[in-house]
């Protein structure tokens, strides 16, 4: 009877061991229906394109396509409220910047989604510095001209920018902070009407990133004082940083990587992580970032998301200071 009841179990056993193969087996990743790439900003811009550039390079090797779906307004916060609600399967991704991982829980009183809870971190993508730059005919040929005009002169020097709360217009906040002096904002509805007005000699002034603003340094259209690096620019390698030239501890640039929503499997994380890292070292995609002044940002999902927090704790105090609110 005993040996009659353990041939029965083993039979059972092996049985649910044959099974289990096909009762859980799940498709591979991604296998399913296309990726879905949110970018919280219109088509055409540098997070845009950056974003398309990726998703070509990851094509091949994931065996899906990615599709760009862009969502822009309120800051990046409509797009990223569509990643934080959606499945957790890898199949929804987002562009994230600093904006949405850094500036957006100092600038808003309350947000619809925690920054660090609800959004899984899958890796860096790129960062790009901010240059100061003046319409070729202002009067400060240099930085220190430029520094000492200003100081001469509180709150009658004008500076353009995207708008309230952008990279640019925070870049000059801690500009101001670190230097003790009175510039006035005048906000844009995005980049390029704010650089328009600079290059026209409307505006004299205005922190540029280098995405978009190298071919008009190259061209000369503007004239680029300083850069918010830690190191030159190597495609601009003449053009000193601002700590270089006296302004300690006002690194400003802007930084992009990929989130994905809360809970993301720890394979599909390191899967995508790996085959963007793969991508940002591809020739093509290499000059690509070079072409529009980035620097690739590779690196694990520990590393991005703990530079993410680190620049959220840094514009905290310069975001209070300046008193900038979005709502």
């Amino acid at each position: 009877m005993q040996r009659r009841q353990l041939l029965q179990n083993a039979i059972a056993l092996a049985g649910a061991a044959a099974a289990t193969p096909a009762a859980f087996a799940q498709p591979g990743y991604p296998s399913q229906q296309p990726i879905r790439w949110i970018v919280p900003y219109p088509a055409g811009g540098g997070t845009d394109v950056l974003a398309r550039t990726m998703a070509e390079a990851l094509r091949v090797p994931l065996g899906q396509q990615i599709v760009v779906d862009n969502r822009p307004g309120a800051s990046t916060n409509i797009g990223a409220q569509l990643v934080a609600t959606a499945k957790p399967d890898g199949y929804t991704l987002m562009s994230a910047d600093n904006a949405l991982l850094a500036f957006n829980e100092h600038l808003f009183s309350k947000l619809p989604f925690s920054p660090e809870k609800d959004f899984t971190y899958v890796g860096g993508l790129s960062r790009f510095p901010l240059a100061l730059v003046v319409n070729p005919a202002f009067e400060a040929r240099n930085f220190a001209q430029f520094l000492a005009y200003a100081r001469a002169n509180p709150g009658k020097l004008n500076y353009a920018s995207p708008g309230n709360g952008s990279p640019h217009h925070l870049a000059m906040e801690m500009f101001k902070n670190r230097t003790k002096t009175f510039l006035t904002h005048i906000p844009y509805r995005g980049a390029a009407p704010a650089l328009q007005d600079v290059m026209g000699g409307q505006v004299p002034c205005m922190f540029l990133d280098l995405a978009a603003g190298l071919p008009v340094i190259q061209s000369g259209k503007v004239r680029v004082l300083a850069i918010g690096s830690s190191r030159r620019a190597a495609s601009l390698p003449d053009v000193p940083t601002l700590a270089e030239v006296g302004v300690a501890d006002a690194e400003v640039y802007a930084f992009q990587g990929v989130l994905g929503p809360a809970g993301l499997p720890p394979a599909i994380v390191g899967q995508l992580n790996a085959e963007i890292n793969k991508a940002l070292a591809t020739p093509t995609v290499a000059q690509r970032l070079q072409g529009f002044g980035m620097e690739a940002l590779p690196g694990t999902p520990e590393q991005f998301r703990a530079m993410a927090r680190a620049e959220a704790k840094r514009w905290g105090p310069i975001i209070q200071a300046a008193g900038v609110k979005l709502d």
